[in-house]
């Protein structure tokens, strides 16, 4: 009996003692983890690109690497430990591919949206249209973004189909042309249209003089001859001087005497 018990104590010592160290081992582990893990973390926040990346992706990629980096610690204390870790490496596997078919769409969306914040497409206060919206945007979320219409609605558009499409940004150069097609009568004195064009934009101090205003002969159309009539402004004025230049032409080229012709039928009857 006092055998047993001998043997029956030299196993729990024997347990203890492989336990402690690896209990130890593992304590040790953990805290020069923690360590590396804020080292890490500081030196990818010194990185010059990082450095230029806006706030709210740069604590995005901060959160994901400081999970990878705790999960990837449990798992070497968990070996440390003595715990199978296929087992452990196999339930994460699991879960994560559990999450990603559960969260397609808005892992789409989170994808164009580190695309969109990353790469810089177009910024807050631009006007966009991506051929199904358009609007100034106020706001470029991870998951989705938001645009403001000319009549001031709002609108949010996932992510995820904005990183996939043609988006054309209105406000990405400093100017912005104009193009206006203006019909004139075919009797009237082309260099005398001309003429009164080109003073309708020198005389508005919002059109810019370098690119300078072009007034081309476009087109013979069926009922008038057509000019392309082309002008520079900066982007804040453009609506503002895209209608003033509606009216102002058609007041100046009804003040100059040449019209505006409508569309004509001309009808022949035989008569017998």
């Amino acid at each position: 009996m006092e055998d047993k018990l001998s043997y029956l104590f030299q196993l729990l010592m024997d347990f203890a003692a492989s336990f402690g160290a690896r209990l130890l081992g593992a304590i040790l582990i953990l805290i020069i983890g923690f360590r590396l893990v804020k080292w890490v973390l500081k030196l990818v926040g010194k990185g010059k690109k990082f450095s230029a990346l806006p706030e709210n992706v740069k604590t995005l990629i901060i959160d994901l690497i400081k999970v990878a980096l705790y999960v990837l610690l449990i798992v070497i204390i968990a070996s440390t430990m003595g715990i199978e870790t296929a087992s452990i490496s196999a339930a994460i596997a699991s879960a994560g591919l559990a999450i990603g078919l559960a969260m397609q769409g808005s892992l789409s969306n989170f994808a164009g949206g580190i695309m969109i914040l990353v790469f810089h497409p177009f910024s807050v206060g631009d006007y966009i249209d991506d051929g199904s919206h358009a609007g100034t945007v106020t706001d470029i979320g991870i998951f989705y973004t938001t645009l403001l219409t000319v009549d001031n609605k709002t609108i949010t558009i996932p992510n995820g189909s904005l990183s996939n499409t043609a988006v054309t940004d209105y406000n990405a150069k400093e100017n912005r042309r104009i193009d206006l097609t203006i019909n004139v009568a075919y009797n009237s004195d082309i260099a005398k249209v001309k003429e009164v064009l080109y003073a309708v934009a020198e005389a508005d101090e919002r059109i810019l003089k370098d690119p300078a205003p072009a007034v081309l002969l476009a087109q013979h159309g069926e009922n008038a001859l057509s000019f392309a009539y082309r002008v520079w402004v900066k982007n804040e004025n453009y609506w503002d001087v895209n209608f003033d230049l509606m009216e102002k032409t058609k007041l100046a080229l009804d003040y100059s005497g040449i019209k505006i012709p409508y569309n004509q039928l001309d009808v022949h009857i035989d008569q017998k």
